[in-house]
């Protein structure tokens, strides 16, 4: 083990707790970003599934901002220097629904970090554990999967394709990730990262052809098809990010519903999955 993995490995075992109120205030922003006009928001309502990711949000001090948005290393989440940084995946169970309008605590925990060396350089995988809390009670567990990347070669923009036949009974829909839906879901999780919203910085700085729509922002909306499509209850969810998307032109959605689960894809412009997702139901 060298020092640097030795030192990062410290973090191994990091905790952190924290309060949200879960004001309803922000879910109507999130229903505002999504065009979302069904769901019913008060102080009584529940908090339809990954909406949690609007809640407890990083507060870091805008002095303790690095250069390229991201809250300073260290802290809770380790000081890796690479600066690419990637939310890759999560796993999570949905137990019960958080209530809007009561306070709720969100209990962290960093569980691994593995270091490798990659075809586009060095990474750091940090798997990091939450469990979220109203009432003494567990609602949701979740599990995601950080990844931190030495600087690459410039990425090219997607060449537009033909994309493949839809399966029969899937549910789609095809989005325009334009700058403002991408600015106001970095409004909304208070994502500072000039990749999604500086285009000079993502071009010239970090390489990429366009701005870069969160990892997030595309699990959210394949898990809305879900939602807007059945009425059968949300258990369980996982993604695992695949390749970039870019605000250079739409892409889909696709959500194929079996019994007990529904498989879901975002496939870019060139017809590549974007990013991959299954969504277990009740």
């Amino acid at each position: 083990m060298s020092d640097a993995e030795a030192t990062f490995s410290s973090w191994i075992g990091t905790t952190e707790l924290l309060e949200d109120d879960l004001s309803p205030a922000q879910a109507y922003a999130a229903a505002a970003t999504l065009d979302d006009t069904t769901t019913m928001i008060n102080g009584n309502a529940t908090l339809p599934p990954l909406w949690h990711w609007f809640y407890f949000v990083p507060r870091a001090p805008q002095s303790k901002l690095s250069s390229d948005g991201h809250p300073e290393r260290g802290g809770f989440l380790p000081p890796i220097p690479y600066p690419r940084r990637m939310f890759a995946g999560a796993r999570l169970t949905f137990y019960r629904p958080l209530l809007l309008g009561r306070t709720a605590q969100r209990k962290g925990e960093i569980r691994n970090i593995v270091q490798k060396s990659g075809r586009s350089g060095n990474l750091a995988f940090v798997t990091v554990g939450y469990q979220f809390y109203q009432q003494g009670i567990l609602c949701l567990e979740e599990e995601q999967d950080i990844v931190y990347r030495e600087p690459g070669p410039p990425v090219p923009a997607p060449v537009p394709a033909e994309l493949p036949p839809v399966p029969e009974g899937a549910w789609t829909r095809t989005v325009t990730p334009d700058p403002r839906l991408l600015f106001r879901f970095s409004a909304l999780t208070f994502n500072a990262h000039r990749i999604h919203y500086d285009r000079p910085y993502a071009t010239n700085e970090e390489g990429y052809p366009g701005l870069v729509v969160h990892g997030p922002l595309t699990a959210v909306l394949l898990l809305e098809l879900v939602r807007h499509s059945t009425n059968r209850r949300i258990t369980g969810f996982s993604f695992r990010g695949q390749a970039p998307l870019f605000d250079l032109a739409p892409f889909r959605l696709v959500a194929t519903p079996e019994e007990e689960r529904v498989m879901l894809e975002a496939q870019g412009p060139d017809g590549r999955v974007a990013l991959s997702a299954v969504a277990e139901l009740g």
